[in-house]
């Protein structure tokens, strides 16, 4: 492999991330061990490595993968995700928690969250969408194609997963502005946001209750403003250098959702404001290298493929991040990386190796053609 070929920078950021997502999770989910405290941590050890070991070979294989059998195949994964999101209403296969039907039951007890792979496809099947003629498609063919687009977030919605259908539904309204929406059709879509909030939100008794107790945390101190207020402590009890590695109270049963939703306040706690603050710089650059990697593509596929992920990975950072400081109302969406799933940590592994692999395409394509005027 020549040795531009992959962009090492991407690369080394996301190795540390798997490394600090596993070691701060084993670190959470030890206290969630009901007196069997060895064999569970040897359980959860036993997860997370696997998730880890699986997130590797996903960054391989996405690397490895050729973009046109991705790009002739993403509609049949598309189908296939659609389909594992119906398992999710069958009792025999879906699994309910906390009020929401995400999970599929697998063997061995393990379980698979088919959002992930929504939000994982989402930008490569609109990327084949924006890359093929649209001028010769017939209405019906218009409506087959939004129909086959929106049925997987009609049922994000049944689940119900808002979160996830706002990201999707932001995803895809960014990509159609970046790539010509015409400004009536922008219009339009921004007219229907406050109706679309009114019914699908304030007409919501439990997501009116979270908007409440965003707006003020305090009036109910005990339920609905509970997650947000212990994060807020657990920003505050870390400072400026934080409580120490290990050291941090929050996890002890004073954050509910210290592995997975409010992982960041767990480290904001153990490491400060300023391990905080690296945290988000590196995510940062992250987001900085997919747009980098986008803009100098060559087609238009991966173009508007590097582009759709990394908005998904970005939106996806940034909701958790404004969750966990107070900034956005309570949401149940995991950070990237970090927070305690498989689902999500395989995925998220999966879109990077695509996106290596377009950035070294993209490579190959500009320093052969550099090679060949040199020539």
């Amino acid at each position: 492999m020549a040795k531009w070929e992959i962009d090492k920078g991407i690369l080394l950021i996301v190795f540390f991330f798997l490394g600090a997502g596993f070691s701060s999770n084993l670190q959470c989910v030890v206290y969630f061990c009901d007196g069997e405290t060895w064999r569970r941590t040897v359980y959860f050890f036993r997860r997370q490595l696997l998730f880890s070991l699986l997130g590797v070979i996903a960054i391989f294989v996405g690397f490895k993968m050729p973009l046109q059998w991705l790009r002739k195949w993403t509609a049949l994964f598309w189908l296939a995700a659609i389909f594992s999101l119906v398992l999710t209403f069958i009792p025999e296969f879906g699994i309910k928690a906390g009020g929401a039907q995400r999970w599929v039951r697998l063997p061995f007890d393990q379980r698979f969250e088919p959002a992930e792979v929504i939000k994982l496809l989402l930008p490569f099947l609109m990327a084949t969408f924006i890359s093929r003629s649209q001028k010769s498609l017939t209405g019906s063919q218009w409506l087959l194609r939004y129909l086959f687009l929106g049925v997987p977030l009609l049922l994000l919605l049944r689940q119900p997963d808002f979160g996830t259908f706002a990201i999707c539904m932001a995803v895809i309204f960014l990509m159609l502005f970046a790539f010509g929406l015409r400004w009536r059709y922008i219009i339009a879509g921004l007219s229907l946001i406050l109706p679309a909030f009114y019914f699908l939100v304030l007409q919501v008794p439990y997501r009116a209750a979270r908007i409440r107790a965003f707006l003020d945390p305090w009036s109910d101190p005990s339920q609905k403003g509970f997650q947000v207020i212990q994060s807020m402590l657990a920003f505050s009890n870390g400072g400026l250098w934080g409580e120490g590695l290990g050291q941090g109270q929050g996890k002890l049963f004073f954050l509910p959702e210290a592995h997975t939703d409010f992982t960041l306040a767990v480290l904001g706690e153990e490491t400060g404001y300023v391990g905080f603050v690296a945290v988000l710089l590196l995510y940062g650059v992250l987001v900085f290298k997919g747009i980098q990697v986008s803009v100098r593509a060559q087609d238009s596929f991966s173009r508007a493929a590097a582009l759709g992920w990394i908005l998904i990975f970005g939106l996806s950072v940034f909701i958790n991040v404004g969750v966990v400081l107070g900034l956005l109302p309570t949401k149940g969406l995991t950070l990237p990386f970090l927070s305690y799933g498989g689902s999500s940590l395989v995925t998220t592994c999966l879109g990077f190796g695509w996106l290596l692999n377009i950035d070294r395409m993209n490579k190959r394509l500009r320093f052969g053609v550099l090679s060949h005027l040199q020539a």
